[in-house]
This record gives C-alpha cells, structure tokens and sequence, in this order.
C-alpha cells in the first residue's frame, strides 16, 4: 500500500494540530491567517477522512475526544520533525522569526532587557518580542513561545527548568533605616506564588505579624517605593544590584541572605522547542553563569 493512501488531507492536518494546541478554533485561525469558518471546513473535512469525531463543540469552549487526544500526540511530533528538517534545509539563520516571551515586568527592565543587545547580535534575524504580564501567559497554549517564571517552578503542562537562582535580603533606603524600621511597613509585588517574606520570615525566627504591608502591582514599583523610603522591600539581589551599589538601598535586618530553592525559570511548551527557543535557551544559560 502506496503511503499517500494513507495521508489525510495535509491543510486539515494543519488545522487541527492548531485548534488542538489552543482548543480554539478563533486562536487557530488567528495564527494561520485564515477564517473560523475555513478553520471549521478543514477540520470537518479530517474528521470525515477518519470517520471519527476529534473535538467535542461545547457553547464557550471546545475539548480533544478521546480519539483527538491520540491523534493529536501522535502527529505533533511528526510535523515539529517535519519542520526541523525544513528549518536545516532552509538554514536556521536564514528566516525571519519572531519569539514571543512571557515575563515579569521588573525582569525584563531589571536584568533581562540591558543584556538583550547580546542575543540579537548573536541572532539578527530571530526578533525577540517581551510580553510582560503579572499573569502567568498560556505557553502550552501557544500565547507565548516561552517564559520566564520567578518562583519554586511546579507549574502545571509545561516544562521548566531554573537558570539562576536569587537571593533574598530585605532592603530600604538609607533614610527609612535611620528613622527606625520596627514600624514597617512591608512593600510586596503581587504573586502567583507568595512566598518571599513567608520563607524568609521562617528561616530567620522572625515574627512579621505586626508589620502593617501594603500591596504594590509590581515588582518594579516595590523597588522605587524602597528607594524613595515608602517601606521596606524583598530584595532580589540579581534585580537591586545596581541600586545597591549606588547606595540607594541598604539591607533592612541584620540577617544573613536568604538562599533556596527560589529563583528564575526557562518555562517552555511540553513539547519539543523550537530552533530560536533553544537559541534563547542556551544564550541565557551563559549569560546567567557569567
């Protein structure tokens, strides 16, 4: 039996590893440029050359049957190999991409942004694109290509790695030291994961109760309320480094740095990376070690 017998219809195929990795018909349009409805068609016309059901339509959302969630294990890693082949044929240098990357605000502007220049030198024509958010971005979804994730890692459906770790000292400004610290008040960033003072609190023996904290949307803006003598802040040290320096901010505590498994994570699809992925992978482990 000849192979092509066997092959379905390749632009359906397309059309469904799409709506299948977003588990939405609009998103998939979206990224193959096409309508809803052409999308819809295309997947119809696979599931008549199956004769099975892929998806189950639901009023606000749509779900993988169990034979789409099968299918769709299956020839995922086939079209990423068949696009690895195309990219090595092609040249990997030669294309124009786009990476999108899910961050934090305050460490694409503290530590990642200054450092940039070196990436794009090494890679002109991969075009990296920060999408900073306090959310955590969909990256199984597709809604990025990456992340980069400061926590104790643990998130659900993806991979993630830790390239840099972070240590922790609470800081103010000089001024704010002076006039007495006992008083507060405790500056914090929104978190998915709330953990800074809580850990560092418990390693240290120290009873935070009766700090008043206030509650700040990001990083960036704890760190200018510190060094403007609103509070006291959780330094990270890899993000205040330059602010330490300067002297416009000092350690609150007479405490020793706090150290464990906190730090910075590569979270990526659960699936085999992309070329500029990986690119941007091993650039920001050597960038990280240095």
């Amino acid at each position: 039996m000849e192979l092509h017998q066997d092959l379905p219809p390749l632009m359906a195929l397309r059309a469904f590893e799409a709506v299948a990795r977003h588990l939405s018909f609009i998103k998939a349009a979206d990224e193959l440029s096409v309508t809803q409805s052409a999308i819809s068609h295309q997947v119809q016309k696979l599931e008549q050359f199956l004769n099975q059901r892929l998806f189950i339509r639901r009023t606000r959302a749509i779900d993988l049957t169990p034979a789409g969630e099968i299918y769709y294990s299956k020839i995922q890693p086939a079209l990423e190999s068949i696009a690895s082949a195309t990219r090595e044929l092609r040249g990997h240098e030669q294309q124009e991409t786009t990476l999108r990357i899910g961050l934090l605000a305050s460490f694409a502007t503290l530590w990642l942004a200054p450092r940039l220049a070196g990436f794009n030198a090494r890679h002109p024509h991969i075009h990296v694109e920060l999408m900073p958010s306090v959310q955590l971005a969909d990256v199984n979804g597709g809604e990025v290509d990456l992340a980069i994730r400061y926590g104790k890692g643990g998130w659900p459906k993806v991979r993630a790695r830790r390239f840099m770790g972070e240590t922790l000292t609470p800081v103010c400004s000089p001024a704010f030291k002076a006039q007495g610290i006992h008083k507060g008040p405790l500056l914090m960033a929104k978190s998915v994961q709330p953990f800074e003072w809580i850990d560092w609190s418990a390693q240290n023996g120290i009873d935070l109760a009766h700090y008043p904290s206030v509650m700040l949307h990001d990083y960036n803006i704890v760190v200018e309320a510190a060094v403007a003598g609103q509070g006291i802040a959780m330094g990270r040290q890899h993000l205040i480094e330059r602010r330490i320096k300067e002297g416009a901010l000092v350690e609150a505590f007479d405490t020793p740095p706090f150290t464990n498994e906190i730090g910075y994570w590569l979270v990526t699809p659960d699936r085999p990376p992309s070329h500029a992925a990986e690119c941007f992978a091993h650039w920001l482990d050597e960038i990280a070690d240095a």
